[in-house]
């Protein structure tokens, strides 16, 4: 007969000084430890169970609710936070299962593939694998003891793993192996290895909600459904996830269909999601951010900053960019040179080198940093137990990421999660005091999942291709069983056909070959007969003797990136480089500062862009590819925040106003600095001239001095949003005033400038764009464009159009886009090219959010929002932040804060004097 449960705790505290009496404590999941072998179980409660009296038993919440169905194997989505366990949750029953048919088995296991563990981090797969070692270890060690001789293998397979590690597991496969996205499509293919994953059982996908949203996860999730063909019995899928949603939305990315047009394949949610405490509150160092020097801003947020840090064990500091995270650092350590230094603090993010971010690692591990300051390089992976603080500087962009960073901290069992967020600039003290009060409610910000890539099903179909001939009905269902291709159409497929069969006159010609062959089989007596197909079945099969090497060595989805030399147009002098990402956001004519001094862009050739020295004001900041942009379900929040704030202002006045945001989990100077900003809006421009739910605002400022006119568009639908919306009006701007048009985005709004002399109804252009012709409109927008030029270039490479590594030569990502641009204007005039048509479906969808503008104008078309204009002689306090897009990082942001100054002095002017003007006329 079994130990019970409780006997086991009996014994388990006998040895050690548990805070709670095991014979009275509330046991609540006995039945859940009761599925167990001994040996695992006994490992188990002398491992956990001094946490019983936290948990309510021996399981975390996660781990309570996923052992049962993984046990059962039924796929499963465990959601819950960092640190509560849902990792281990994944394993347990995987573990328990392996060693009971290792002991059942007269042979143990076989010599293959049982539990695959995808990770979308190198760094978070070292760690699970070192994870494992723990309960693998313990649990042999007690099987051991009992004279029961056990070999459960693990190990670890990604792009670092060398040929000789290779080559032994070949030999000696391991039973669970760590691997990653590109990795396992790499093994699908590897005519040894792939036998090895025919057998397995179980699939865990860690971390699915950062690979869902790109295109990383679509490759994952094709290559789910090939291993679904090539294994034995159908794998258990078990998915991990931070705080996400929609969770229905995730788990049929994780699962899949059993046929095309089917049902999802059948799962089960573990919703844990809201499971630890948590303490977060929003801070500012001043109830007024425009009149306060800035350098008494930046010493009351390094004393607070240094007072949080020497009040906690560990702290964890994110910031919005790079160059932050290493300025926080610096300055705490030039400001506090006794308390900080090399051996206590340090800094970390995807610059650095590798070495230097895997010390950092491992002293976070080890609980020897009192600070490290970092970006976004820490917000996934690695267990941190000795955390117990994260600051956040300025906002992290949606609820989901600050949960992701916030729950870094308190990564023990029962642990209270704690997060201070510092604003330092008023725009983001408005997200963020919305973004803490919707993360308290358990609202979360959904994920959006790419649909139909045709550059990922152009591998895939090349990679089964090359594996052996298949019908062709099957090789179809097996890309649109996976989620992102359940409405991958018959137009859809013939497109991916003719690219991938070089269906085009001239496309040889530019160096393009058919990767694949279709046709039917042939009589036994013809040329290309396949026995085991019926004659006349249509088939695919793969093309050129090189195929597999060409796939091996080009697959993946992660593009290459590089940087731009800067060269004047006049005399070609170099002056510095820039990321090409940064050139997403700028267009002819923009102004951008280079090492000091200001520059107008005018074209790219390739990897060197050409510029002229102006004395204009900057257009476009220099941080602003780095940073997160907003999210679109926060930006939409924002404006539900500020109709009710509107309602509430007009309801109490002020101090209405700040009694209802008391209730927010901010402190006292954030309470008084929003509504000081929105006091100041209304009272200037009226209560119209905030933008909300049932109102876009737009501002028209005169500036006769620079002679520019300028709109202020308060379209507070984030990033995305806003760039693809601000494209759409630009493009109508230049055809009405025939002119260059000038383009500024921004997370809540994008502003527009053009001659004084050219008026345009910014107003009348969105009322009238009509939705279901937006799509062709944004097509002509982006033609010509850097960005239209980028994603070309990387989608031809995803789709091995171009090829990065051929015969032992490598081309840079400089290279390919001089090869990329040698193919655009060839591309572009061929009938329905799959490249061509995913590069725009990419920008557009993906990264422009056309499908939120479409919703947003059909509002505006039926009435429901209205479009406000007003004229202004200085931007109102609501568009300071569209005004100043110039301004540096807000970390430091000396830069902006004479600016805002002019701005806020001419807006004071103004409510004084009309103040005055209504003083006389009550007289």
């Amino acid at each position: 007969m079994a130990t019970s449960g409780r006997d086991l705790l009996r014994t388990a505290a006998a040895d050690a000084d548990y805070e709670f009496d095991p014979e009275t404590v509330d046991i609540a999941d006995e039945d859940v430890l009761d599925l167990f072998e001994p040996a695992v179980r006994e490992w188990w409660v002398e491992e956990f169970g001094a946490f019983v009296g936290d948990n309510g038993g021996f399981f975390t919440p996660p781990q309570r609710g996923a052992v049962p169905h993984i046990h059962d194997e039924e796929n499963a989505l465990i959601c819950a936070p960092t640190g509560s366990g849902k990792t281990l949750a994944s394993f347990a029953a995987i573990i328990n299962e392996l060693f009971r048919r290792d002991q059942a088995e007269e042979d143990g296991l076989d010599n293959s593939v049982y539990c695959l563990y995808i990770s979308p981090l190198k760094s978070l797969a070292n760690d699970i694998h070192r994870n494992l070692t723990v309960p693998l270890d313990g649990i042999s060690d007690r099987l051991a003891e009992a004279g029961v001789d056990t070999e459960l293998r693990h190990a670890i397979r990604h792009g670092d793993t060398d040929s000789a590690a290779r080559q032994q597991m070949l030999h000696e496969t391991p039973h669970i192996l760590n691997t990653t996205p590109e990795t396992l499509a790499i093994l699908l293919n590897s005519p040894k290895f792939k036998k090895k994953l025919e057998n397995v059982e179980y699939v865990i996908v860690d971390e699915i909600h950062s690979l869902a949203e790109n295109k990383r996860g679509t490759h994952l999730s094709v290559s789910l459904e090939r291993l679904e063909k090539m294994a034995e019995s159908s794998p258990t899928r078990i998915g991990c996830s931070a705080t996400v949603e929609p969770l229905s939305t995730v788990a049929e990315f994780l699962v899949g269909r059993k046929e095309p047009g089917g049902p999802p394949r059948e799962y089960e949610l573990v919703d844990s999601r809201f499971v630890r405490e948590f303490d977060m509150e929003l801070e500012c160092p001043t109830d007024d951010l425009i009149n306060t020097p800035r350098e008494t801003i930046q010493n009351r947020f390094y004393d607070r900053l240094h007072e949080l840090v020497d009040d906690h064990t560990n702290t964890l500091v994110f910031t919005n960019t790079r160059s932050g995270a290493e300025r926080v650092l610096k300055t705490l350590r030039e400001r506090f040179p006794d308390e900080y230094g090399e051996a206590n603090s340090g800094c970390h993010h995807g610059s650095l080198s590798k070495d230097r971010r895997k010390a950092i690692e491992e002293g976070l591990k080890a609980g020897e940093l009192d600070v490290v300051t970092t970006s976004t390089s820490l917000e996934l992976g690695i267990d941190m137990p000795h955390i117990d603080l994260v600051v956040q500087i300025g906002s992290p962009k949606s609820v989901a990421s600050l949960l992701q960073r916030v729950g870094r901290a308190g990564h023990q069992l029962g642990q209270t999660v704690t997060g201070r967020v510092i604003a330092l600039d008023r725009d983001e003290l408005i997200e963020c005091a919305v973004m803490l009060n919707k993360a308290e409610e358990g609202f979360v910000d959904r994920v959006f999942i790419p649909d139909n890539a045709a550059d990922v099903a152009a591998q895939h179909v090349y990679g089964m291709a090359i594996n052996r001939v298949w019908r062709e009905d099957d090789l179809k269902s097996t890309l649109r069983q996976a989620y992102p291709y359940r409405n991958f159409d018959p137009t859809d497929w013939e497109r991916l056909m003719r690219y991938l069969t070089s269906d085009y006159p001239g496309l040889e010609d530019k160096n393009v070959y058919a990767k694949i062959w279709r046709d039917t089989n042939d009589r036994p007596d013809g040329e290309h007969h396949y026995e085991e197909f019926p004659v006349g079945e249509p088939l695919i099969g793969k093309r050129g003797r090189l195929a597999r090497v060409i796939y091996m060595t080009n697959i993946g989805t992660i593009p290459d990136s590089f940087s731009c030399a800067v060269h004047t147009r006049s005399d070609k002098e170099w002056v510095g480089t820039l990321d090409e990402g940064y050139l997403d956001t700028i267009d002819p004519g923009d102004v951008f500062v280079l090492g000091g001094q200001n520059f107008e862009y005018s074209y790219r050739r390739g990897s060197k862009v050409y510029v002229d020295p102006t004395s204009a004001r900057p257009t476009v900041p220099s941080w602003f590819s780095e940073r997160l942009p907003l999210s679109y379900d926060l930006g939409r929040a924002i404006i539900d925040f500020q109709r009710e704030l509107a309602d509430r202002f007009d309801a109490g006045g002020i101090e209405g106003l700040r009694a209802w945001l008391r209730e927010f989990p901010i402190d006292e100077h954030s309470v008084r600095a929003i509504s000081r900003l929105f006091d100041e809006q209304q009272r200037y421009l009226g209560e119209d001239s905030i933008s909300t739910d049932q109102r876009i605002v737009i501002e028209t400022e005169i500036d006769r001095t620079e002679y520019r006119r300028r709109f202020y568009i308060h379209s507070n639908y984030g990033r995305a949003f806003n760039d693809g919306l601000s494209r759409l009006v630009a493009y109508h701007c230049a055809q009405h005033a025939t002119t260059n048009v000038q383009v500024a985005v921004a997370d809540n709004g994008f502003s527009i400038q053009m001659p004084l002399n050219r008026k345009v109804d910014v107003a009348g252009i969105i009322q009238e764009l009509d939705p279901d012709a937006i799509t062709a409109d944004l097509r002509s927008a982006l033609d010509g464009t850097d960005l239209l030029q980028r994603y070309f270039r990387i989608n031809a490479t995803r789709s091995l159009m171009i090829l990065k590594r051929y015969k032992g030569y490598e081309k840079s990502a400089a290279q390919q886009q001089v090869s990329s641009e040698m193919l655009l204007s060839f591309a572009q005039n061929l009938d329905s090219f799959a490249v061509i048509e995913e590069t725009y479906r990419e920008i557009m969808e993906d990264k422009l959010n056309i499908t939120g503008i479409k919703q947003v104008l059909q509002a505006v078309d039926d009435g429901d929002i209205e479009i406000v204009s007003h004229t202004v002689d200085s931007p109102s306090p609501r568009a300071f932040g569209l005004a100043t897009l110039m301004a540096s990082d807000v970390v430091l942001a000396e830069d902006e804060s004479a600016v805002l100054q002019e701005f806020h002095d001419r807006v004071l002017a103004e409510i004084d004097g009309e103040d005055q003007v209504d003083a006389l006329e009550t007289e």
